[in-house]
């Protein structure tokens, strides 16, 4: 008998249906030959501190740092049936052979080898190593099927990342909790994601726009922009920093002749965008559809498992392996009707698909290839609207992949009239190539058959005033590019280049990071965009560079990386996340920084739970100046907690930011309600006639006031 594992009841059904078993069981199918059974995701978890010695029970930072040899590993009550289903038959006395059908992965693995290990099975392995969840790939999967010796490295690497989050997160979250008095929770991934969230926040909150003027005239069939020829940097060149000069070269330039001094074209080139890995298919979805990272990672794992219509989802390579080529085509050929007219525009070459290193190169090729559309026709009719959303983005991004690129001439035009020059750019398209899966190019207003020496009359010369603009928030699609390259900003050029291709996270764990950012009040979305809280600004505010670093973090990336391809051992590894741990309970005991977390975080209530973002406290001696009734506060606001009386104070924690002012907390509050001002080291804070101000410090920043009564969160 041999028994095949798989981690969810879906896989596992799709495999006994193809490998012919029917007879049905509880959590396992089978036949004379096979049994098929399945995990739940994980049955077997690392145990908690208590579970390792109860006196770990309590928090107390004398019994910090937890460093067990050894973490022990227990059975999930939640699916202890289902392990036991699995136990029984990995241990029975006709099982001749164990298949790990788990998912092809580093996670895939964990789990398979922590249920193994847990059920004491001593049965040899075999690894099930497939890249999509048709029915051919799976015949194709069990032909070929090897030994689990081979996956030895990738077992050691998950077994290695899990052991270091553990003991990261447990002692550093036990610490600083104890040391500030406010549940934190710290994480070797999720703390450096969350300080580009919070770096982010600062750019946006310190930036201090400046102002610039610039001139554009009107040539009759077409317009230019004023440049200085002497500043090289082209977005700088036309800023004008003063209206009066502006005002001088429109007043100067109107209705004069003008005289066409240079035309320059260059053909250039704009090859296809390669095919996807997970990271660049979330971006893309976020960008284009304003799905989360999360929710296209579901959508896509389900495309995969349950409609067989795309490949592996959780991969982070965009190529595919040279001997694909002949499937290449196949898939592209089973693409559903929709598509026909597109494949058809392939530049194919005798009935062959072109070959390009920008698709096929074996050395890209990680554990899986990208994602692309299976070989078995999608039914596009039935499947639902975001899933269709999202396989059109794989099915359209694979076609362009073979297109040409597009074709077009870049033209520069230079306009002087008298010494003042203007600048007109533009481009003419030649060939569409690979633009045409997409519909085509946005048209630009199409520049005259100019020539050197053409004389047109200037008339209309237009000031406009403008102004820098501060850093967009994140969205999870620059989230993810920027976890994805967070090595760039390194300053050590010879770790930058290590670290190329790993970052913070994988592209199967990033989603989940960025989730659970949320999930702890650490971030907060607001439409598309994702923006650092109060409480996630303060956490890196007191975090050591340690933790907090994109160093620290892909220096363990590419580690792991290393282990599981077998170049550097574990110990190591594991011995500088020792160190690590306990230097983060040494600091947390020593620093002395102050949090001033929001009083809705702190540990000890009554209910002995935290606050929701929907519930609110009272604040102590504080009253409302509309209606004298108390005010409580929220996770983003003080208001009056007469509110469904009609009372409408209300005073966003964040209300000043836009001006560089602070973020409101409880002591600002409670001083403001008394004394009507607050002075601080930054500015000074006044509560009065409706409106709170902050006047800064330093004479050049602006002064900002907001209506207390009206205000909303914009």
């Amino acid at each position: 008998m041999i028994v095949v594992v798989a981690e969810k009841p879906s896989v596992g059904h799709d495999i006994a249906r193809v490998l012919g078993c029917r007879e049905k069981g509880e959590g396992f199918v089978k036949n004379d030959k096979y049994v098929i059974t399945w995990a739940l995701g994980h049955l077997v978890s690392l145990c908690e501190p208590d579970e390792v010695d109860e006196r770990y029970q309590k928090w107390r930072m004398d019994d910090l740092p937890i460093l067990p040899e050894n973490i022990p590993t227990k059975v999930l009550p939640k699916t202890r049936k289902q392990y036991a289903v699995v136990k029984k038959w990995l241990n029975d006395p006709e099982t001749e052979q164990v298949i790990c059908a788990t998912d092809a992965g580093r996670e895939g693995e964990l789990i398979f080898r922590l249920i193994y290990q847990q059920a004491g099975c001593k049965k040899p392995v075999m690894r099930l190593w497939i890249s999509s969840m048709t029915d051919e790939a799976i015949r194709e999967g069990f032909d070929t099927l090897k030994p689990a010796q081979e996956y030895e490295g990738l077992y050691r690497s998950a077994q290695s990342r899990a052991n270091a989050d553990w003991l990261v997160g447990m002692n550093a979250s036990r610490a600083f909790t104890l040391r500030f008095n406010v549940l934190l929770s710290i994480g070797r991934v999720q703390t450096p994601t969350l300080a580009i969230l919070v770096r982010r926040y600062h750019e946006i909150a310190n930036f201090k726009p400046e102002e610039y003027y610039t001139v554009s005239a009107r040539f009759g069939d077409y317009q230019g922009l004023w440049f200085d020829e002497n500043i090289k940097e082209e977005k700088l060149s036309s800023r004008i920093p003063d209206k009066e000069k502006a005002d001088a070269i429109a007043a100067r330039v109107k209705g004069k002749e003008s005289k066409v001094r240079s035309v320059s074209r260059e053909e250039k080139k704009e090859f296809a965008p390669q095919l996807y890995d997970l990271t660049s298919l979330q971006r893309d979805a976020n960008s284009k559809l304003g799905f989360t990272a999360d929710k296209t990672l579901k959508i896509t794992q389900e495309l995969y498992e349950k409609w067989k219509a795309v490949t592996y989802p959780r991969t982070d390579s965009r190529y595919l392996p040279m001997d694909m080529l002949p499937r290449a085509k196949q898939t592209l050929m089973k693409l559903p009707a929709e598509y026909k007219n597109l494949v058809d525009g392939i530049p194919w070459q005798d009935g062959k698909l072109p070959f390009s290193k920008r698709i096929f190169d074996n050395a890209k090729v990680s554990d899986h290839h990208a994602i692309i559309p299976t070989t078995q026709t999608a039914p596009v009719d039935k499947l639902p609207s975001d899933l269709r959303k999202v396989y059109d983005l794989i099915a359209r991004r694979t076609i362009a992949a073979f297109y040409p690129p597009m074709v077009y001439d870049a033209v520069r035009v230079v306009t002087a009239c008298g010494d003042d020059l203007f600048k007109t750019t533009g481009r003419t398209v030649r060939d569409l190539g690979w633009k045409q899966v997409y519909g085509g190019e946005k048209e630009e207003e199409a520049l005259p058959a100019l020539q050197e020496g053409d004389v047109r009359k200037v008339e209309k010369a237009a000031v406009k005033k403008e102004a820098t603009k501060p850093p967009a928030p994140h969205t999870d699609a620059s989230l993810l590019a920027a976890m994805e390259h967070a090595g760039r900003e390194l300053k050590d050029e010879e770790l930058r280049e290590q670290m190329k291709g790993s970052g913070l996270g994988t592209p199967a764990t990033r989603a989940a990071i960025i989730e659970r950012l949320v999930q702890v009040g650490y971030a907060a979305r607001k439409g598309r965009t994702i923006n650092a809280t109060e409480k996630g600004v303060r956490l890196i505010a007191i975090a050591p560079d340690e933790v907090a670093s994109p160093e620290t973090t892909g220096k363990w990336e590419l580690a792991l990386h290393e282990i599981a391809e077998n170049k550097r051992d574990t110990i190591r590894f594991m011995e500088g996340i020792r160190r690590l741990s306990a230097f983060l309970v040494d600091y947390a005991r020593t620093t002395d920084k102050e949090g001033d977390f929001p009083a809705e975080e702190r540990r000890g209530s009554k209910s002995g739970k935290r606050k929701t973002s929907a519930q609110a406290n009272t604040v102590s001696d504080a009253v409302c100046p509309l209606c004298q009734k108390p005010v409580v506060e929220s996770a983003k606001a003080f208001g009056c907690s007469a509110w469904r009386d009609g009372c409408h104070f209300t005073l966003w924690k964040d209300c000043l930011t836009r001006g560089r002012g602070p973020v409101l907390n409880e002591k600002i509050v409670q001083l403001l309600l008394k004394d009507g001002v607050v002075r601080g080291s930054t500015g000074t804070l006044r509560l009065a006639d409706g409106q709170i101000s902050f006047t800064p410090k330093v004479q050049e920043m602006p002064s900002v006031s907001v209506d207390i009564r009206y205000e909303k969160k914009k």
